[in-house]
């Protein structure tokens, strides 16, 4: 690993995701920093951080996965601790960022906790927050600290421009109405048409139909969450009823949860990409494609420090 040239830039990881952690070290090109974090009996989370950090830029890895709640106490604790420890700036990078889905008042009396998580992170001292495909962009504006929300679907086109998914034979699918901007933009890096199945019948009933052209098309379903993996599950079928020639899937955060595994693997999927955000045992599964975004995460954070544009690791060379 060839050595970063600044010593001030840190890197720490917590239990969310060590293993992405690495590679990202590698990627930016320092080792990651000595702590502790571990547990008294009743469940009190203790951290320790075994290095000196006075003066230094610390980029604290966490993805707020499950157990969520411990995963952000773990976070909170770990940026309080170096406050502390007089570290001059302290950036949170998370790959996932946990709650995000709880960003508005759906119903009466309904939280926001996407915002009282941002504020919890800005107030316990964070100065930066790197993360990756929020689930709405707008969440952004939720913090009163620098955010650089890194995308996806460039990652993802890269991988099916190698598998040779491209072109007019193709079209890349929204499984549901609210993610048609997300499904836009890997249609246009993949010069695809686009459709959007809707879950929902006019009748009412949950066997949905497709808005868009899918006979005899291989179809790329997308999305930025697979939690249970029902919504691509129940989109495959649709398609296919629909005569989509192949369903392929691809996912930012691969949670599976609540039997995913089981659901999916009954699913008309050919393949799922999901990219390594989420530590999970899928990512051994062979119908899985798994994708690496410690480069881009790594490389952001090289820019932050170094003050120089992110805006190039937004774009696809063609």
């Amino acid at each position: 690993m060839k050595e970063y040239f600044d010593p001030s830039l840190k890197i720490f990881t917590l239990n969310g995701n060590p293993q992405l952690a690495g590679k990202i070290s590698e990627v930016v090109g320092r080792e990651l920093g000595k702590s502790a974090v571990t547990q008294f009996s009743d469940g009190e989370i203790a951290i320790n951080i075994e290095e000196s950090v006075r003066g230094s830029h610390v980029y604290l890895i966490q993805a707020t996965n499950y157990p969520v709640n411990d995963r952000l106490w773990e976070l909170l604790i770990m940026i309080d601790a170096m406050k502390r420890a007089s570290a001059k700036t302290v950036n949170v990078v998370m790959p996932y960022f946990g709650y995000a889905r709880q960003d508005r008042t759906a119903r009466p009396r309904e939280p926001i906790t996407a915002k009282l998580v941002a504020n919890m992170l800005v107030k316990a001292g964070a100065t930066r927050l790197l993360t990756l495909d929020l689930h709405t962009v707008q969440v952004q504006g939720f913090f009163d600290i620098p955010v650089d929300n890194m995308f996806t679907m460039p990652l993802f086109a890269q991988h099916y421009r190698k598998a040779g998914l491209e072109g007019d034979e193709v079209v890349v699918v929204s499984p549901k109405n609210s993610g048609v901007g997300r499904a836009r933009s890997l249609s246009d890096y993949l010069h695809t048409t686009l459709a959007i199945v809707d879950q929902t019948s006019e009748d009412g009933q949950r066997d949905g139909y497709v808005i868009g052209d899918v006979k005899d098309k291989t179809c790329i379903l997308v999305d930025d969450i697979l939690n249970t993996g029902e919504t691509f599950a129940t989109a495959a079928k649709v398609l296919k009823r629909a005569g989509a020639k192949a369903v392929y899937a691809c996912a930012s955060h691969g949670l599976f949860n609540d039997g995913a595994r089981e659901r999916l693997a009954q699913a008309p999927i050919e393949r799922i990409a999901i990219t390594d955000s989420v530590f999970s045992d899928y990512w051994d599964d062979p119908a899985v494609d798994l994708i690496s975004c410690a480069e881009l995460l790594g490389e952001g954070i090289k820019r932050i420090h170094e003050n120089t544009p992110m805006s190039p690791l937004f774009h696809l060379d063609n």
